[in-house]
């Protein structure tokens, strides 16, 4: 197919997942038109990762090396046709309406710029862990602001020539797997912009998690560079991770913690803690009864403790990036001042 005639480009960059480059593959064969192209990236995979694409005849371009995700996307739309640019994760599974979903947005809201979805709620990995994270995602995404104030790469569309207008994904910057698409929604936003979030645009996620896996993405990948980012621009906006209503969680289970170790010393101190716990569980309520309802009491209570973990690990790590952002604007300041640094 000539470049012309292409409408839209699915983007799927992928590293050593044969299995699930597999099952997403064939989910969007079954989903494109006669105006779609699918084009794979393979990031340096070390396996039979592309040989699964090429035996369904579908285009591979292989890196040299394994670059990360943001360079594999930004490679994929250096080769795509499409004045749309489709980004797929390789462990997700779109659901069958998906590309027309996305064509029929853009052809309906032509002052958006991009759209984004979420993951459903039936997880193809199985195990609590794994279940838990993923019907989070879904929860937080399908009660996002439909005027998106960022943007999502594992399920989400921007049209080519704003793609190219702010300079695709920053892959200086994102070497491995992380918040690359939350950046370039800010930098979105900031040119002026709209992103939709569209709850109907749903896929499943095939990723098994474990207990480990999750923190050190939470901590490594999303807090520590997502709170290095709202410092260095400024902006945190009320929406998904970073409501409110988040944010007092946040300090409530910070508040349990901290104070969880009077109990050693008086037993009635345990009140505070528990209190706090108390309050966390009510604010964030409709949550615990979204995990209730898709898995019974036992995966609830799980999920609340993650949940809360989540919250504490997430918030400590603010706090050691908001100590590191003020000791490092100190030093600068010290810098500056007249005669420092010369002789």
């Amino acid at each position: 197919m000539r470049p012309a005639e292409i409408g839209l480009s699915v983007i799927v960059p992928v590293h050593n997942n044969p299995g699930d480059l597999r099952l997403c593959l064939g989910a969007l064969r079954a989903a494109i038109t006669a105006d779609c192209e699918i084009i794979v990236v393979d990031d340096g995979s070390t396996d039979d990762t592309a040989s699964v694409a090429a035996r369904m005849n579908v285009p591979v371009v292989a890196l040299a090396e394994n670059s990360g995700p943001a360079a594999a996307r930004n490679e994929g739309a250096r080769r795509a046709g499409g004045a749309i640019l489709f980004f797929v994760d390789a462990d997700v599974v779109i659901a069958p309406i998906g590309i027309k979903r996305v064509r029929r947005f853009f052809a309906d809201h032509p002052r958006y710029a991009a759209v984004f979805g979420s993951y459903d709620t039936r997880p193809g990995a199985g195990g609590m862990v794994s279940r838990y994270r993923n019907l989070l995602h879904h929860f937080v995404h399908q009660r996002g602001n439909r005027d998106a104030s960022t943007f999502w790469s594992g399920c989400g569309a921007i049209r080519r020539s704003v793609f190219e207008a702010v300079g695709g994904f920053d892959a200086g910057r994102f070497p491995r797997p992380s918040i690359e698409d939350i950046e370039l929604g800010y930098r979105l936003r900031a040119a002026g912009y709209r992103i939709r979030l569209d709850p109907g645009l749903q896929g499943t996620h095939l990723k098994r998690w474990t207990l480990g896996s999750i923190v050190r993405t939470d901590i490594a990948r999303r807090a520590l560079p997502w709170s290095r980012l709202i410092l260095e621009s400024g902006h945190a906006p009320n929406d998904l991770n970073l409501t409110s209503e988040q944010r007092v969680s946040a300090a409530l289970v910070g508040l349990a913690a901290a104070s969880a170790p009077l109990g050693l010393l008086r037993l009635e101190c345990l009140a505070l803690p528990a209190a706090a716990l108390l309050a966390a569980a009510v604010v964030n309520r409709a949550l615990y009864a979204f995990f209730r309802r898709h898995g019974g009491n036992r995966f609830a209570a799980l999920c609340i403790a993650l949940h809360f973990l989540y919250y504490l690990y997430s918030g400590l790590t603010y706090l050691y990036v908001r100590l590191e952002h003020g000791t490092r604007g100190a030093a600068l300041a010290v810098q500056k001042r007249p005669g420092v640094g010369t002789r």
